[in-house]
């Protein structure tokens, strides 16, 4: 029996490095495919698990408990979520405003999933070499609504190299997973920060403005500075799961700080008199796409959104 990290998921196989460094392709036991798990995948990359090295192809027998992990609605209607990564210290959200263009409210839903599970998060401005002046601007003021909550924001560019040093810098050491909308360069901006990967890449789709997929299956990879990425297929679209409405405003930290000040304790900040997040949304504290973001939270009955 060997205990190891589970660096690969191709949905049948899963590449496993042990703790003497070996790295090897195992199944998994049968029951682990069913036995109390309500996702699409019940190992993910990131997870620590026990496997059987007496037989050939090595079995994996345990999942270790989870510290935390980053997990999405499903796309396949017969299952109810889909884990992205496990056991991980940060999240690198990729964004562009152009070819793709990246909603707030995708951005905004991959934010508030990582402050419900404790993972920390980056935003990275991708593509910033095809921006003329006017949509910089944009860009700018995007990045200005996360700044003033607090949030990580770097500005990169794959092709010039231009902001890659700082994200290097904020990944050494760490474990992070790279989400974003196919077609946004994570791979690009992956090779940058890590050469010798030599990742596929693809440009976009012209005729539907979005990403052609280039990343298959979930993998881990060593960074030579120190820390690991996990680069992920791009995702579509991203719906939360496992939320109760009454706890949405917890992961929206500038909703939540003004929460405190309403009148009534239930406040959903909706249309409850004397509610302070509406007040603080009417001062201009509290920017209007975020909480346009809560409110289709709010609303969601299993839809996806962009």
């Amino acid at each position: 029996m060997k205990t190891g990290v589970v660096i690969k998921s191709t949905g049948s196989f899963y590449t496993v490095v042990t703790e003497n460094g070996c790295e090897c392709v195992c199944g998994i036991r049968g029951k682990l495919r069913t036995e109390g798990f309500r996702t699409t995948n019940p190992l993910a990359v990131g997870d620590i698990v026990d496997l059987d090295d007496s037989v050939s192809p090595n079995v994996i027998t345990q999942i270790h408990k989870r510290r935390n992990y980053l997990i999405r609605k499903s796309t396949n209607l017969s299952k109810e979520s889909h884990i992205i990564a496990a056991n991980v210290d940060q999240v690198m959200i990729i964004v562009t405003l152009a070819f793709p263009e990246t909603s707030t409210v995708f951005i905004d839903r991959l934010l508030a999933t990582a402050e419900a599970y404790r993972i920390r998060p980056l935003l990275v401005f991708n593509k910033i070499d095809i921006y003329p002046p006017e949509e910089m601007e944009a860009v700018n003021a995007l990045a200005d609504v996360y700044r003033r909550i607090d949030y990580p924001c770097f500005f990169t560019s794959a092709i010039t190299g231009i902001g890659v040093e700082e994200v290097r810098q904020a990944l050494t050491g760490e474990t992070t997973v790279i989400a974003g909308l196919s077609g946004v360069g994570k791979s690009s901006l992956i090779n940058g920060i890590e050469p010798s990967l030599g990742l596929k890449t693809a440009s976009i789709s012209l005729s539907h403005l979005t990403g052609k997929h280039t990343t298959t299956f979930a993998e881990m990879f060593p960074l030579s500075g120190g820390g690991y990425i996990i680069d992920t297929p791009g995702i579509r679209s991203f719906g939360v799961i496992d939320m109760e409405k009454e706890e949405m405003s917890h992961f929206f930290p500038e909703i939540f700080a003004f929460s405190s000040h309403c009148k009534y304790g239930n406040c959903s900040h909706t249309h409850e008199p004397g509610c302070a997040v509406t007040a603080a949304l009417q001062d201009g504290e509290i920017a209007e796409s975020r909480y346009l973001s809560y409110l289709s939270m709010l609303e969601d009955e299993g839809g996806k959104y962009r």
